[in-house]
């Protein structure tokens, strides 16, 4: 079943993303006194009376500043209101109407039969019966009162959003939703790329670096499933996180992996793999997500031939050997090169992630592995590996019966998980081995 979207609208600093917070049921939007700190898009599923839809935030809209940046946020604003079933205006009922309160509505008059007001920050009981009547002059309807703070007036909130939806959409079926998160150092391409793959500009792109600070879900359907994208803050080493919004980014972006089934570290191709690429990669790598490595800006590398992506590819293996068994991806954002193979490798990467193995096949392999190169022995006594399974998935993990299993070293035990990669592939998924000792008679 769709989802159905109801967008969070406002001038800065009313309580927006708070109220996101509040409403999608956890502290996913970056909120801070400093008025402006949301510019993108933000994405979360949310759920109310038996309807699920997506809830977004925005920036805080403002009519004036010609500056990149602020017209971004502006456009990134539309694009929420044009996109979104319902729209919620929020307003700062403590500081009554405001000149570009009557702004935000005047943009919302044409869509005024998908529109609530929310007049927040009504948290004196004494006040809160008449706080949040004059936002009729917005002339958009009955104004809500809530305190997203302390969540009073949240129910009746969502009762009176959720009628503004339309019917629910049965025609696609419910289906699980590939996570997937774009993660990379700043200014490497991420919101470009993803961009790109969407179709449009649902991450604010902007010249400077680290304009992107919340991590923002943007679902897609590609070939009849549905990938959830999450362009990340650009990752940093904590020591040059000063700013504290930077550093809640941050944590944020850590967060944005740990729920991800497919990772795609973008690369830039000029500049190539920093310390920081091989730590995130190696992060993605030890919690079990897929991988994917993006080479972004391959469109600056002027003088190519048919092995400069192989020889690039070398580079970055010989660095971090790991990521050989992750699928490379050599494209350019800016003129849109090789970005639909990032879909297609998504999808890859995803199955592969969760692809079972018979007990015979995990067997046959791994008896002609041992006939090849034998574990080693301890202390005179033969080490033997008597049986394996595969035992799970996501990533495929795969229990070896020993013996010892303290005697085989992890040289042997990568040995044994290049060889099961090299029988059934598992691209861009991390094999796990959980050595076990055979149970002897009571």
């Amino acid at each position: 079943m769709t989802r159905r979207t109801i967008a969070i609208v406002g001038r800065p600093n009313v309580g927006k993303s708070t109220l996101f917070n509040r409403l999608a049921g956890g502290q996913r939007a970056i909120t801070h006194d400093r008025p402006g700190v949301t510019r993108d898009r933000q994405f979360a599923p949310a759920t109310w009376n038996g309807r699920d839809f997506w809830l977004v935030d925005t920036g805080g809209w403002t009519a004036t500043g010609d500056d990149p940046l602020t017209s971004a946020v502006r456009r990134q604003v539309t694009l929420a209101i044009d996109d979104a079933d319902a729209i919620l205006l929020v307003v700062d009922a403590r500081a009554g109407v405001h000149p570009a309160d009557l702004d935000v509505a005047e943009l919302l008059r044409p869509h005024h039969a998908r529109v609530l007001v929310v007049a927040n920050k009504v948290d004196d009981p004494f006040t809160e019966p008449y706080a949040h009547l004059p936002f009729h002059e917005l002339g958009l309807g009955q104004p809500c009162p809530v305190s997203a703070a302390a969540g009073k007036g949240a129910g009746d909130l969502l009762d009176r959003a959720i009628a503004l939806l339309p019917p629910p959409d049965t025609d696609l079926a419910d289906e699980d939703v590939i996570q997937v998160a774009v993660v990379g150092r700043p200014n490497v391409g991420k919101s470009s790329v993803v961009n790109r793959l969407l179709g449009e500009e649902r991450s604010v792109v902007a010249p400077e670096s680290g304009t992107t600070r919340d991590a923002v879900d943007s679902p897609l359907r590609y070939q009849g499933q549905t990938l959830n994208f999450i362009d990340t803050a650009g990752l940093r080493r904590r020591t040059k996180v000063k700013d504290e919004v930077e550093f809640y980014s941050s944590l944020r972006t850590e967060r944005a992996v740990e729920r991800a089934d497919v990772c795609v570290l973008v690369v830039d191709a000029k500049d190539g793999l920093h310390v920081q690429d091989v730590r995130v990669a190696s992060q993605v790598w030890e919690q079990g997500t897929g991988l994917i490595v993006a080479v972004n800006k391959w469109d600056l590398i002027d003088e190519k031939d048919t092995n400069t992506a192989e020889r690039g590819r070398a580079t970055v293996v010989e660095r971090a050997p790991f990521l050989d068994a992750a699928p490379f991806v050599f494209v350019s954002a800016l003129t849109g090169q090789r970005v639909r193979r990032i879909l297609e490798l998504i999808l890859e990467v995803a199955e592969q992630r969760e692809r079972r193995m018979a007990t015979a096949e995990v067997n046959r392999v791994l008896e002609a592995l041992v006939q090849r190169n034998q574990p080693p022995q301890e202390g005179g006594q033969e080490v033997k590996i008597l049986y394996g399974s595969q035992i799970g998935t996501a990533p495929p993990t795969f229990a070896l019966v020993s013996n010892a299993p303290e005697a085989l070293s992890e040289s042997y035990q990568r040995f044994l998980t290049n060889g099961f990669r090299a029988a059934w592939g598992f691209a861009g998924v991390p094999i796990r081995l959980k050595l076990r000792r055979k149970r002897g008679r009571r």
